[in-house]
């Protein structure tokens, strides 16, 4: 039996050796396809849970803590349903919109209605041959896109129509946040740049902001100064709130605001973090960075006030924290921790200098000091982030994916691509929301009527209270 069945199995053997040349095309290529690695993943997934949680309930008791009791629900409900709506913007529109090819100023519709996203979809990351499932980078920006619409509110809170928040959102969410965020985080990816030639072409397709140079981490130009802006003008064509400047208006609660602040702090390790889109030691030196930055910001704040004042107050801290959480945002992964420290102190000190002098100085009523916090921080960090990214003053300099090296760094050259960041930010994000809130008005109205807001917008708007 054994002998009759061996030149079977040798024939057999023969065929499989003749077929392997053919074979091993294929098989290389399957080895070629990149697979993400579970702990990369894991953690993506921990961050986008840390954005939401800075988000809801994080922003929310932040920014309701400081409203007036009676409003404490309108600014609840606001920032809850501003996140609701624009994660199904998101997934219908928003995510192509920011993130497939297009043009330099928006992407495609590659993704509308998220076609073509599967499960085996793969999105890089900063470093080549590493990439994470794209669904997961779906859900990490979808976070980015929630929050920054809902920090707008507080710079016109107590005043404002619900309909006329839901509305306002769609239509700057459209216009100013998905150009930006193309403009400044749209790019190939590490793997295009495999030479000069390559390269070139690669930047040629991505976003007008990164063709200049523009560094933004985590969200300094994306995020806060473009919310910041849309907050100012927000403030200034909707008006004062009845009573700004002889009635008090203070925070009707400072513990909700402690608790909002420290939600939004731990929440931020998601956001900044995250954004290196991987798990490893480079992620250990943002994590670094946005601990050091936030606590000097607070204590610059905080020592300020209490030299000015003569005390140290909570909201103070609070206000600080939230600052070099924001001034750390766009520097994050370009700064070594001595840089952080320092961005933190400069940023709590203009900080507080927009919120206690600025504001008073130019008339506005920016309610929950939007502009001064996030746009006026915002403009500090990306322009620090040219100085302390510089390798001589502790930071990582710019890496040259054809060179596969870090490139020759230049301050001054880094500075210019900053500007370009902050000045378009600034201009884009500020007309389109002059723009959507005189629609607004001509649609539907902008304010509630001086009854309503005397009387106060949780009743009016929501009929609810939040204390009985």
């Amino acid at each position: 039996m054994t002998r009759s069945r061996l030149p079977g199995i040798t024939g057999i053997l023969r065929y499989a050796l003749a077929l392997l040349p053919l074979l091993a095309p294929a098989l290389g290529h399957a080895q070629d396809v990149p697979v993400p690695d579970k702990g990369d993943t894991a953690w993506m997934l921990t961050a986008t849970v840390l954005v939401i949680l800075m988000t809801i309930p994080g922003l929310a008791l932040f920014y309701g803590g400081m409203a007036r009791s009676k409003n404490v629900l309108s600014l609840l409900m606001q920032v809850f349903m501003i996140f609701s709506m624009v994660a199904l913007l998101w997934a219908i529109y928003g995510y192509s919109l920011a993130f497939t090819s297009g043009n330099a100023f928006i992407g495609g519709f590659d993704r509308l209605f998220m076609q073509g996203l599967a499960t085996d979809s793969l999105a890089a990351t900063f470093s080549k041959g590493v990439y994470i499932p794209e669904f997961v980078y779906f859900v990490f920006q979808l976070t980015f896109a929630c929050i920054t619409p809902a920090l707008i509110v507080g710079a016109f809170a107590e005043r404002i129509k619900f309909g006329a928040v839901l509305m306002f959102t769609v239509l700057w969410f459209t216009f100013a946040y998905l150009p930006i965020a193309h403009m400044v985080w749209f790019w190939a990816g590490p793997d295009a740049y495999t030479d000069a030639a390559a390269g070139a072409a690669a930047t040629s397709g991505a976003g007008f902001l990164f063709q200049k140079g523009a560094l933004d981490f985590a969200g300094g130009t994306v995020v806060h100064i473009n919310a910041g802006i849309a907050g100012l003008v927000g403030a200034i064509m909707i008006g004062k709130r009845i009573g700004y400047g002889t009635a008090p208006m203070q925070p009707h609660n400072v513990a909700m605001v402690m608790i909002g602040a420290s939600l939004l702090w731990v929440g931020w390790f998601g956001f900044n973090v995250g954004s290196g889109l991987e798990a490893n030691g480079f992620a250990g030196m943002v994590f670094a960075n946005t601990i050091l930055a936030t606590a000097a910001a607070a204590l610059a704040w905080s020592f300020a006030e209490w030299i000015h004042r003569g005390t140290p107050t909570m909201l103070g801290a609070a206000s600080g924290a939230v600052a070099g959480l924001v001034a750390i945002t766009p520097a994050c992964g370009w700064v070594g921790p001595m840089g952080a420290i320092a961005i933190g102190l400069i940023a709590g000190l203009v900080c507080l200098w927009a919120v206690a002098g600025l504001k008073h100085k130019l008339g506005y009523d920016d309610s929950l000091d939007v502009f001064g916090v996030h746009c006026v921080g915002g403009i500090v960090g990306a322009l620090l982030t040219a100085v302390f990214c510089a390798p001589w003053l502790g930071g990582t300099g710019v890496y040259d994916y054809v060179a596969n090296a870090v490139g020759e760094y230049s301050i001054a050259t880094q500075f210019k691509a900053q500007l370009w960041g902050v000045v378009v930010s600034l201009v884009w994000s500020g007309v389109v929301a002059a723009v959507a809130f005189k629609i607004v008005d001509l649609v539907i109205g902008l304010r509630v009527a001086e009854d309503q807001e005397r009387e106060g917008l949780d009743t009016v708007s929501h009929g609810e209270r939040a204390y009985n």
